[in-house]
């Protein structure tokens, strides 16, 4: 089974839609919030999947993944 790059792209691109980090996105929150989250559990929606991935990708220090997709995203906006 392959990972799905659109899942990452939506991690960059989409934001938080409620609670304390409302508007912000999803690859910016907080490790310490996404635990909060965990710690109750996250929705099984399109929207617990990105935060439980965010979530995961940050607490195996592989954020410099998401930095490199924002940084092709932003490439690739300005045409480069």
């Amino acid at each position: 089974m392959q990972p799905d790059p659109k899942i990452l792209l939506d991690i960059v691109q989409m934001r938080m839609p409620y609670g304390k980090y409302k508007g912000t996105i999803i690859a910016d929150i907080p490790v310490n919030y996404l635990e909060w989250m965990a710690g109750k559990g996250f929705t099984k929606d399109k929207m617990g999947m990105l935060l439980s991935t965010t979530f995961e990708i940050k607490t195996n220090g592989l954020g410099e993944i998401l930095t490199m997709v924002k940084k092709t995203l932003l490439k690739q906006n300005r045409g480069y």
